[in-house]
């Protein structure tokens, strides 16, 4: 693949993004690439280092390879969203369905399948940066309170009947973005593009993966949930439970 160059909307702020693959030319390609958008770049080549470099420096971003000699890709996944909301954009080979859907689960932003696109990765970087620091902006809403459920958007957190529910980020954005909606029907394909922030390349069970691990979070019964409620054919909505 050659280096390809993308503008940038706007300058970065040299946001550190962390590069985790064993496979040296995918590294550095990579590395070349985001160096150029101006972002600063950490390299980590086994699953040990991810998890020491991510520790020490605090990356904005990590892209993950799924395959890693050691301390395999998902288990650093699951390492870290017991400690951090750091957004994750996991790497995978073409095959590794089941790993995707399983990275997904265990808090997992965003996917891209190898052999990918250099300008489709910068997009997907961009998007995923975009939306993280779109809190600020998320951050001078009004708290949302609906039956048990309170989403307080300033400090980033969501109480169960007075219980912290654990969110990753994207969990997070995707209940704050229906129940500032409540009673809309959203497509699949809606949420990818409103809340992944670009156009839907791919998988629409990215979409369902997040709803159902919200549903584990906030729902007494995920599998009959009063909130976020299943349009069948449709899609998703946020229904306000009556009293």
């Amino acid at each position: 693949m050659r280096p390809v160059k993308v503008s940038s909307e706007v300058k970065n702020m040299a946001e550190k993004i962390l590069v985790v693959d064993d496979e040296e030319n995918i590294l550095e390609l990579v590395r070349y690439n985001l160096e150029k958008e101006g972002y600063e770049v950490l390299l980590a080549r086994d699953g040990a280092e991810a998890l020491e470099v991510a520790q020490r420096e605090k990356p904005d971003l990590i892209i993950l390879d799924l395959m890693l000699p050691g301390v395999d890709g998902l288990e650093v996944c699951r390492t870290l969203r017991q400690k951090s909301n750091v957004p994750i954009l996991m790497l995978t080979a073409k095959r590794e369905e089941t790993d995707r859907v399983i990275g997904l689960e265990l808090g997992a932003d965003d996917y891209l399948t190898k052999p990918f696109s250099l300008r489709e990765l910068l997009a997907r970087v961009r998007a995923i940066l975009r939306r993280t620091h779109g809190y600020e902006e998320l951050a001078r809403s009004q708290v949302i309170s609906v039956g048990g459920l309170t989403i307080d958007p300033e400090r980033h957190e969501v109480l169960v009947n007075g219980r912290t529910a654990e969110l990753t980020l994207k969990e997070f954005e995707l209940l704050s973005f229906l129940a500032r909606h409540p009673g809309r029907v959203f497509t699949r394909e809606e949420l990818l593009e409103r809340l992944w922030d670009y156009e839907f390349f791919g998988d629409t069970r990215t979409v369902d993966v997040h709803i159902r691990h919200l549903r584990e979070k906030i729902e007494a019964d995920p599998s009959n949930p009063k909130y976020i409620k299943t349009v069948r054919g449709v899609g998703y909505k946020f229904e306000e439970p009556g009293p």
